[in-house]
């Protein structure tokens, strides 16, 4: 989604744990642009991002089972000096869809060509690609026109995506919604698997 508007809640930061429980690693932007499409959002590398997020992680994880497996892909991340926000979560994302071994096709949604605003916006990307269901995350409850879906003979369903615990070096007890750096260092290849076997329920809503 290049071409929506920039939203500050999650756009620019995820979570991994440290010694002391789970921090925040922000990517800091441009204060001028927090309205603008995520397309256009330059991140801030007047503030030293890189070597901060590099440090956290090396210390929280360096002891890790799979660390040396990915410290090379880690370590390239913040070698590179990102100007786009959206280039850094678009590369990352690609290259860590490669590494759990996921096949599928990414497109942005500024090459489909879907016009219109909110859940009409939703509903030409479906007819863009062919689709006949529309996944959202379980907070799209809060906005969408859901009846909308069905006067275009569109399924829509809600995901609510539980995890499954998985070993956390750091912690005694699981802690859920962490960045995918934490699943990698802690269970390296058997990420995929335990991704397969969360619980990830479908709620029919619309059709």
């Amino acid at each position: 989604m290049d071409d929506v508007q920039y939203d500050k809640r999650f756009t620019n930061r995820n979570k991994i744990m440290a010694t002391n429980g789970w921090t925040w690693l922000s990517v800091p932007i441009n204060k001028d642009h927090k309205f603008l499409a995520n397309s256009q959002v330059e991140i801030n590398n007047e503030l030293s991002w890189r070597d901060e997020h590099w440090k956290k992680i090396y210390h929280s994880y360096a002891n890790a089972m799979y660390f040396k497996k990915y410290e090379s892909f880690f370590k390239n991340v913040y070698d590179i000096k990102w100007t786009s926000l959206f280039e850094l979560n678009f590369e990352t994302m690609k290259k860590v869809i490669n590494l759990l071994g996921i096949k599928t096709t990414i497109l942005k949604s500024s090459e489909l060509n879907a016009p219109g605003t909110s859940t009409q916006r939703l509903v030409n990307l479906c007819k863009a690609v062919g689709a006949d269901t529309y996944v959202s995350g379980i907070g799209g409850r809060n906005y969408m026109d859901e009846k909308l879906f069905a006067k275009n003979s569109l399924k829509l369903e809600y995901q609510n995506y539980a995890a499954k615990p998985y070993p956390q070096r750091l912690s005694d007890s699981f802690v859920p919604d962490l960045s995918i750096i934490d699943m990698l260092v802690n269970v390296g290849p058997e990420s995929i698997k335990i991704i397969s076997e969360s619980d990830v329920s479908l709620a029919p809503i619309a059709s």
